[in-house]
C-alpha cells in the first residue's frame, strides 16, 4: 500500500513537471494540426470557408499533375540538398572533432552560430549580389575568360539557398556527435591495422550514426519546407510546395485546398521522420 502511495505521489510529481510541454504541444502543434485537418474538408463559396465535410479539395489536389510535378521536385531538392550537405560538412566536422585543439574547436563552433544571429531572409538576399550575372562570382571569372553564368533563379540558386540554412546547423551537429567517439577506439583500429579511410567507414560513421542521421533529418526538414531559397534564389519555377500553398491561397482564398498540400507535406515529413529515427537507433544484426 505504501509503495503504491508513494508510485503515485511520483507519478503527480512527474506529470506535474511535464505539465508545460503538454499544453504546449496541444496548443501549438496538436490543436492547429487538427484544425488544419478539418479545414481541409471545407468549401470556398463567394470567398468565404463554408464549414462541411467534402472531398472535393482532397480530389482536386492530388488528381492534378502539377501537385505531383511539385511533389517530386521538392522532395528532391531536399534530398539533393541534404546529400550534398552531409558531405560538405562531414571533412569539417571530423576536422574539427579529431584534428584541432579545444580552443580552436570553440571558436569554431562560435562562428558557425553567428549566422543565426541575423535572419535568414537577410542572408539570402545577400546572395543576390554574389550570383547576380554582374556579381562578385561572374566579376571574378571574367578574369579567366569564362562566364558570365546564370546562376540565379535556378535550381542551383536554390541550392546555394539551402547550404546557407542548412550547413552551418549540419557542421554543428556531426562536430557534437564525432566530439563524443572515444578516440582511444579509433588508435585500436589503426593499431589493427586500419587505415584512416577504413577507419572512418568502419568505426567513426558507425558510432556516430545516431547524430549523422539526425542531422541529415534536420537537413532534409528545413530544406523540404522552405519557401525563402526557392522563391527568392530559384524564381519560383518549377514550384516547391510551399510556393503550392502560396498561390493556392492566393488563388480565390483557397485556404482549405492549401491546407491539403500542407497536410501532404507533413505527413511525408513524419514518415521520413520515423523511418530516419528507426534507422538510426537500429541496433546492427549479430
Amino acid at each position: 500500500m505504501t509503495h503504491h502511495k508513494r508510485k503515485r505521489r511520483f507519478d503527480a510529481y512527474a506529470l506535474t513537471w511535464r505539465l508545460p510541454i503538454i499544453v504546449w504541444q496541444l496548443l501549438f502543434f496538436v490543436g492547429p494540426l487538427l484544425f488544419l485537418i478539418a479545414m481541409s474538408f471545407f468549401l470556398v463559396k463567394n470567398y468565404r470557408m463554408v464549414e462541411t465535410f467534402d472531398l472535393a479539395n482532397w480530389e482536386r489536389i492530388l488528381s492534378r499533375n502539377y501537385f505531383w510535378s511539385s511533389y517530386l521536385y521538392t522532395f528532391g531538392m531536399a534530398t539533393l540538398a541534404t546529400v550534398v550537405a552531409s558531405l560538405l560538412a562531414f571533412p569539417a566536422s571530423y576536422a574539427l572533432a579529431f584534428k584541432v585543439s579545444d580552443n580552436v574547436r570553440r571558436w569554431a563552433m562560435f562562428f558557425l552560430i553567428v549566422p543565426f544571429f541575423t535572419s535568414y531572409l537577410v542572408r539570402t538576399f545577400s546572395w543576390y549580389v554574389i550570383l547576380a550575372e554582374t556579381g562578385v562570382v561572374n566579376s571574378l571569372l571574367s578574369y579567366i575568360g569564362a562566364g558570365p553564368f546564370t546562376m540565379l533563379n535556378t535550381w542551383f540558386g536554390t541550392m546555394v539557398g539551402f547550404m546557407t540554412l542548412v550547413l552551418p546547423l549540419l557542421v554543428l551537429l556531426q562536430t557534437l556527435s564525432l566530439s563524443q567517439i572515444d578516440k582511444n577506439l579509433i588508435e585500436a583500429a589503426h593499431n589493427l591495422g586500419c587505415g584512416r579511410v577504413r577507419t572512418v567507414f568502419s568505426v567513426i560513421i558507425p558510432m556516430a550514426k545516431i547524430g549523422l542521421v539526425v542531422g541529415a533529418l534536420f537537413c532534409f526538414i528545413l530544406s523540404f519546407g522552405d519557401f525563402i531559397s526557392p522563391y527568392y534564389l530559384g524564381g519560383s519555377t518549377p514550384q516547391t510546395l510551399s510556393i503550392l500553398i502560396l498561390d493556392t491561397t492566393k488563388s480565390g482564398q483557397q485556404w482549405p485546398r492549401a491546407a491539403v498540400v500542407a497536410i501532404c507535406m507533413m505527413t511525408t515529413l513524419f514518415v521520413i521522420a520515423f523511418a530516419s529515427i528507426a534507422f538510426a537507433y537500429r541496433k546492427p544484426a549479430s
